[in-house]
């Protein structure tokens, strides 16, 4: 079975994508974390090229440790900067076994220059597998049980 390419789930990732610009303060990232069922947040140069990403656990970790708030902390001050991330042809299960590896559940999408198309997130990756393969699967059902009936 082949599986489908990250592509497949454009609109999904397309939705799941938070942008912040490097220079952004915290106070910020999480107003913008706390406006939508985001928990993974993508930080952006001044060219819209991905230089990390902030977590709500990395948010909270901060937040924990003094340096959010009032205090004038900056997403590049939190961002992890090694992203574990993928490209629109990569294939989902692919990506999925990456994620395993590396324990995450969200990873970005981005083209050629770093430049993020959307997050994927590991649930909506296991949803369109398993639709993909409950289809495989009622196509060769349908195709055994025709064989020798007609």
């Amino acid at each position: 079975m082949n599986s489908p390419p990250v592509s497949s789930m454009e609109e999904v990732t397309r939705s799941r994508l938070v942008t912040i610009h490097a220079n952004a303060e915290l106070t910020e990232v999480a107003a913008r974390m706390s406006s939508t069922q985001i928990s993974l947040v993508v930080v952006c140069d001044a060219d819209g090229a991905m230089v990390g990403v902030i977590t709500k656990t990395d948010l909270v970790k901060r937040m924990a440790e003094g340096l959010g708030g009032a205090s004038t902390a900056k997403a590049t001050d939190v961002m992890t900067r090694q992203v574990v991330q993928c490209r629109p042809s990569d294939s989902l299960q692919a990506v999925l076994s990456m994620m395993s590896r590396c324990g995450v559940v969200h990873i970005p999408v981005v083209d050629d220059r770093s430049r993020p198309l959307g997050v994927i997130n590991a649930r909506d990756a296991f949803r369109v597998l398993l639709a993909d393969e409950q289809y495989e699967e009622a196509l060769l059902r349908d195709y055994v049980m025709g064989v020798g009936y007609h």
